[in-house]
């Protein structure tokens, strides 16, 4: 059976798992190393700091990976959007594998002295490279395969494989450090980056059985006798305000879900003296309830729309800040579930459920792999990178787990602005 274009017909569900297992794959490496930046990287890599030093050495390590994903939704979303969205994903998929693999191969300051912690940082720009392919890619091939009353529930199965990376990778850390800790620290912390190859071949022979996306498809018919323009030329010269809109419409959502998968992992063991596999465990079921949510959030977007849903989601962040931090430092096992709850089968699935079909949303389809792509990723520039780093400066000046919770609300109430300047009803239906 085929469309009018000529793209065998695909069912969206279909579409919608593979880029479900795809973004899974991918955000597993990417999650791995921001596991193995609180544990273990600080020891392996920059042993001559002090022990502050060293941890924020690392956090300063995984959060250079942002800065290269912008330039990666660029380069990915350039020849998304003129030649093809499935293989760029195939692309971002092996440059991903490659890297995290390579890492679990890197040898450390022990043995190769400063080259290793070298290595390891451009080793990490090549993932957060390939992960800024990979979002706006996953998310239009789920968005545009999608019918028009569910495009939200379906599009955030792309989004769904962020948690889903994140229970993998802490449910592996967690397997891991139940060695014994000179095991550990000696080979063990490399097994999930060699792990990463055997998923890699799974999430390639899935997207490599997927069809090309069908608005994508005819917007080349239609384009094929007329100038090709360059998307991110023509990004930066109408689409100012969108790319903005979307960067900071997810700035709570990624400030939420980065203060819990790893500064939580930092500041429990590191500041309070909790048990690090237990806030693993915590975290690693909360993730597992943020997987389930995003879909079922989704739907209730589909009735009500995607900008009321995500000016919920960033009231929630407003509201629930301090007290999610209150929770955790409890120390208990109940509190710390609680904490990681707020913070992200409610935080961020509210906050992000919906975001792959708003962001896209606010861009025509000519250039809506480099628009979407260029806005997420900025965002972890402003949100996701700084809020480890800033969590802890924050509890190093105050002693107190309850600014962070503060500081948490305050982005939270800048996204619930940028979204309330958005459109009511995005493009993406006009496009259609």
């Amino acid at each position: 059976m085929s469309t009018a274009t000529g793209v065998r017909a695909v069912s969206p569900m279909t579409v919608a798992f593979a880029s479900f297992i795809g973004t899974t794959v991918e955000w597993f490496d990417y999650f791995i190393f921001g596991t193995a930046a609180v544990l273990v990287l600080n020891k392996q890599f920059f042993p001559t700091l002090s022990p502050v030093a060293g941890t924020l050495a690392a956090f300063a390590t995984f959060s250079v990976a942002f800065v290269a994903r912008p330039l990666g939704s660029v380069f990915f979303g350039h020849f998304g959007d003129r030649v093809s969205r499935k293989a760029m994903l195939v692309f971002t998929l092996l440059g991903m594998g490659l890297a995290t693999v390579l890492i679990g191969l890197l040898p450390g300051y022990a043995v190769i002295g400063v080259a290793a912690p070298v290595i390891l940082v451009v080793l990490r720009l090549v993932q957060g490279f390939a992960v800024g392919g990979e979002w706006g890619g996953a998310a239009l091939m789920a968005l545009e395969h999608a019918p028009d009353r569910g495009r939200a529930f379906y599009a955030s199965w792309a989004q769904s494989g962020v948690p889903a990376g994140l229970v993998l990778a802490t449910g592996m850390f967690y397997l891991v450090q139940l060695m014994p800790e000179p095991s550990f620290q000696a080979w063990g912390w490399r097994l999930p980056f060699l792990a990463s190859s055997v998923l890699i071949l799974v999430g390639l022979y899935i997207r490599l059985k997927i069809t090309e996306s069908p608005e994508f498809t005819k917007m080349r018919e239609e384009e094929a006798t007329r100038e090709r323009r360059v998307p991110i030329v023509d990004v930066l010269r109408a689409h100012k305000r969108s790319v903005v809109i979307g960067a900071l419409s997810i700035a709570g959502g990624n400030t939420v879900f980065y203060l819990a998968t790893v500064y939580f992992l930092a500041h429990g063991p590191g500041d309070l003296g909790f048990d690090r596999g237990l806030i693993l465990v915590m975290i690693t079921a909360a993730a597992a309830l943020d997987v389930v949510s995003m879909p079922l959030v989704a739907r209730v977007a589909d009735r009500i729309g995607r900008r009321r849903l995500l000016q919920l989601g960033a009231v929630i962040g407003i509201v629930t800040g301090v007290p999610m931090f209150a929770a955790f430092q409890t120390g208990s096992g109940w509190g710390i579930f609680l904490a990681a709850f707020l913070a992200l089968p409610v935080g961020h699935a509210f906050s992000s459920a919906v975001i792959t079909s708003f962001i896209p949303g606010l861009f025509e389809t000519r250039v809506r792999y480099t628009g979407a792509g260029l806005a997420y990723q900025l965002s972890g520039i402003i949100a996701s990178a700084p809020a480890p780093f800033v969590a802890a400066f924050l509890y190093a000046q105050t002693h107190s787990s309850l600014a962070v919770g503060a500081y948490l609300s305050a982005v939270s109430l800048v996204a619930l602005a940028a979204i309330s300047c958005g459109p009511r009803e995005s493009l993406d239906r006009e496009v259609r």
